[in-house]
C-alpha cells in the first residue's frame, strides 16, 4: 500500500500508535537519505518493531506493510543534543540565581519534562544533559518518567548534580554562616571518590566536573580540581563504565582535564594550539557551545548585527582554530541558556562560522553517538534503533532545513 504524505496523520499515526509492535513493517522513502555518514539519493529505510532492518533504494526495501514517501525531504538519524540543561530556561526570562534559589525542584522537574519534549519534537531523539543546576537528581526523575512512558521525551543521558570544588560555584554573595542551595555538588581531595560513586549510585549516567570556574580573589576563571583529583574521578567513574566530561575554558583547566582522561571538553574558549594537539593525542572531543555565547551576548543588549561584540568575535575565532586543528567536534549548544527546541541554532552557527554542512550533520548524529559511547543510534544501519527524523529539503545544502521537521520517530513509534 502506497500512502501519500497527505494521508500520513490519519493512517500512519493510527497504525503506529495503536497497532502492537512487531505487527507490521514500515518503509520511509524520500529524495535524500543521510545515513549518519553519507547522503544518498532516492533511498529509504525499513523499520520493524523498534529496529532498522534495511536501508537502500526503494525497490530493495519491498515488500512492506506500509510505505510512506516524502517529497522534497531528507530522511536521517534522530539528532543527538550534546549539551543541554532541561532544568534551566533562558536567563532573560529568569536569571540563573533565581532559578536555583527560588524555584522548587519539583517545579523544575515538571518544567524539565516539558522542555525535554520540546527537544524531541524538534528532532533530537537523544539528549545529553549536563547537570541539574541545584535541582539534585530531578534530571534522573525526568529520565525515568520518559522511560516508563509517563511523559514523552527523548532518550536522556543525565549527569545529576555535577561536581565542583568547595567555594568555587554559585550562587555566591551570601553571609558565610548562611547555607544556600548550590548549583552543583562540592567535593575535594579523596572525597571525590565517594561523591563520584554517590552520583552514579543515584542514577547519573556520567560525571560532569568543573575543571575551572570564576573563583579566587580576582573572580576570574581559574583551574579548580588538581590533576590528581581529576584522575581519581575518572578512574572511579571508568570502573563503573561511565565517562567524565569537563566544563573547562582556561588553558590549564583543559590541560589537567585532558591528562586526567575526560571524554569531552565543554566550552573550551581559551584553547591554544598546544591544547588542541593534546586533545587529539588523548582522544578528547570538543563541545564548543557557540549558541550559549551568542544568546547570552544578546541578553546583554547585542542585536545580532554589526558591530559584533568582542565575545562573539573571540568565540568565532576560537571555533575556527578548533576546526583548523582537526580536533573532534561534537554538537551541543548549552540548550536551556536559550530556548529548548531551538537546538538547531548551534548547528547553524557551526555552519556559518566555517564547518561544512556535511560535517555538521555528522557531528549531530554519528559523531555524537560515537563520542558518547552510543553504539545503537546516530546512524541508519541494520540493527540500530529506529530513531529517525524527516526534514524538509536538503540540509546538506542549507543546514537551517533541520528546523523544518516533518516526522519524528523514536523507538519505532511516530511521535510527530
Amino acid at each position: 500500500m502506497r500512502i501519500t504524505e497527505l494521508s500520513l496523520l490519519i493512517l500512519i499515526l493510527l497504525s503506529c500508535l495503536f497497532t502492537p509492535a512487531g505487527a507490521q513493517t514500515m518503509v520511509l522513502t524520500a529524495e535524500h537519505l543521510f545515513d549518519g555518514t553519507e547522503m544518498h539519493a532516492d533511498w529509504g529505510v525499513k523499520v520493524e518493531q523498534n529496529r532498522i532492518i534495511a536501508t537502500g533504494p526503494m525497490d530493495e526495501l519491498l515488500p512492506a506493510d506500509t510505505l510512506i514517501h516524502f517529497s522534497n525531504a531528507t530522511i536521517m538519524p534522530g539528532m543527538i543534543e550534546g549539551h543541554s540543561h532541561i532544568l534551566l530556561y533562558p536567563y532573560d526570562e529568569t536569571n540563573w540565581n533565581d532559578q536555583v534559589l527560588k524555584e522548587a525542584a519539583e517545579l523544575r522537574a515538571i518544567r524539565g519534562g516539558e522542555m525535554a519534549g520540546r527537544q524531541l519534537r524538534a528532532g533530537f531523539t537523544t539528549v545529553r544533559d549536563l547537570g541539574s543546576e541545584g535541582a539534585g537528581y530531578a534530571d534522573v526523575a525526568v529520565k525515568k518518567s520518559i522511560e516508563t512512558g509517563i511523559i514523552t521525551g527523548p532518550r536522556l543521558l543525565v549527569a545529576g548534580p555535577a561536581m565542583v570544588v568547595t567555594g568555587s560555584y554559585g550562587p555566591k554573595g551570601f553571609r558565610p554562616d548562611m547555607e544556600v542551595p548550590l548549583g552543583a555538588q562540592e567535593a575535594d581531595g579523596n572525597d571525590v571518590i565517594r561523591v563520584t560513586r554517590e552520583q552514579l549510585g543515584h542514577g547519573a549516567d556520567f560525571i560532569k566536573v568543573y575543571a575551572d570556574y570564576r573563583w579566587g580573589p580576582e573572580g576570574k576563571a581559574r583551574p579548580t580540581f588538581s590533576l590528581e583529583e581529576l584522575k581519581l574521578i575518572v578512574e572511579t567513574a571508568e570502573s563503573s563504565g561511565a565517562q567524565v566530561v569537563a566544563h573547562a575554558a582556561t588553558e590549564e583547566g583543559m590541560r589537567r582535564a585532558i591528562l586526567a582522561g575526560v571524554k569531552t571538553i565543554e566550552h573550551g574558549d581559551q584553547a591554544t594550539t598546544e591544547v588542541f594537539q593534546l586533545m587529539k593525542e588523548h582522544g578528547v572531543a570538543l563541545c564548543p557551545t557557540l549558541a550559549a555565547t551568542w544568546s547570552i551576548t544578546q541578553y546583554r543588549g547585542w542585536d545580532g548585527h554589526a558591530p559584533e561584540p568582542k565575545a562573539i568575535v573571540d568565540k568565532r575565532e576560537f571555533f575556527q582554530r578548533a576546526l583548523a586543528s582537526g580536533v573532534v567536534i561534537v554538537a551541543g549548544g548549552d540548550v536551556g541558556v536559550f530556548d529548548h527546541g531551538e537546538n538547531v541554532l548551534e548547528l547553524e552557527l557551526m555552519a556559518d562560522w566555517g564547518m561544512e554542512n556535511m560535517a555538521v550533520l555528522r557531528s549531530v548524529t554519528s559523531v555524537n553517538a560515537s563520542v558518547f559511547g552510543l553504539e545503537d543510534r546516530g546512524r541508519l544501519e541494520v540493527g540500530l534503533l529506529a530513531d529517525i527524523i524527516v526534514v524538509n529539503g536538503n540540509p546538506q545544502e542549507d543546514i537551517s532545513m533541520l528546523r523544518d521537521v516533518r516526522l519524528v520517530m523514536k523507538d519505532g513509534r511516530i511521535i510527530k
